[in-house]
């Protein structure tokens, strides 16, 4: 067998089943971060992403947006998880060849990014590659009673999401903004019972939500918020790279969120948590149901 035939996130629960872990350590595989003892009254989290020229952007898209890109990912990471970022590492592969401006570039991106979000950057690691690649890991903290994951959504749950999706094809997964400050609010106002920021793409990243819970769900075609520059509806729901936030609650917060909500930022309620034999349903336009299968943009 090889990986493609496997696949990303079946390569991943293979790893999974052989890695034990000790009393130290809350959550591990399987959500936006790591969950790790810290303090009497906060976890800590941590987590890394890692982005390769021609996988994650093109060189053409400038030193600047790939830095701003590659330190929001991690950021967008534990935001999902209801925390605040604290100090991370930039570990940066680049061809010799490569202009010192470009790198000068990559690393004001990162600095802009760390700057607006208060973070530190506190070291890192330098290496030749034929190909520029760009690790982020990411150290954050949330009070033991603000964490959120993706297995506590409920049967009953409404299905929110910030922003709009798709249009990552056209440029929007180097534009984005991570959705701290409105994470933090939902986790320190709200009873959330679940959260995950789109990366995979909405449909995958529900799916990781709904198979953590052991639950189902019907989303609304008319409710789902759909970018200008989203190619079509089926590319918008499965291409990822949105980074905004998918999260359920109970009806009752829902109506008071909806009520209170102080953001520009869109949000939209697109469906209800139901039970699992129910599967995933997606109700068209039309009022057509058509079984979803949880897939999106996997590496495999």
């Amino acid at each position: 067998m090889i990986l493609k035939d496997l696949g990303e996130f079946r390569l991943i629960d293979r790893i999974a089943r052989h890695i034990k872990l000790s009393s130290r350590s809350i959550k591990g595989i399987g959500d936006d971060t790591a969950v790790l003892r810290y303090t009497e009254k906060k976890y800590l989290l941590f987590t890394c992403d890692m982005l390769i020229e021609g996988r994650h952007f093109l060189r053409t898209s400038g030193g600047y947006l790939i830095g701003k890109k590659s330190l929001s990912a991690s950021i967008s990471d534990i935001a999902a998880m209801g925390g605040e970022p604290r100090f991370f590492l930039v570990s940066l592969g680049v061809p010799a060849s490569l202009n010192l401006k470009y790198v000068d570039c990559i690393y004001r991106g990162i600095r802009d990014v760390a700057k607006k979000f208060n973070v530190d950057l506190v070291g890192g690691d330098t290496v030749s590659s034929g190909n520029i690649i760009v690790n982020i890991a990411l150290l954050g903290e949330v009070e033991k009673n603000k964490l959120v994951l993706r297995s506590g959504a409920k049967e009953g749950d409404e299905i929110f999401i910030t922003g709009f999706i798709g249009g990552a094809a056209e440029g929007r997964h180097l534009t984005f903004s991570p959705r701290l400050k409105e994470a933090r609010y939902l986790a320190r106002n709200f009873k959330i019972h679940s959260m995950i920021d789109v990366s995979d793409g909405l449909v995958a990243d529900l799916g990781h939500i709904l198979g953590s819970s052991k639950l189902g769900a019907v989303i609304y075609e008319r409710d789902i918020p759909i970018s200008k520059s989203a190619k079509n509806f089926k590319s918008a729901i499965k291409e990822g790279e949105d980074f905004e936030l998918v999260f359920t609650m109970s009806r009752g917060e829902g109506k008071r969120l909806t009520a209170s909500w102080p953001f520009s930022t869109r949000l939209s309620k697109i469906g209800e948590v139901c039970r699992r034999r129910k599967g995933m349903s997606l109700v068209r336009k039309n009022g057509k149901k058509e079984s979803m299968i949880p897939g999106g943009y996997t590496h495999f």
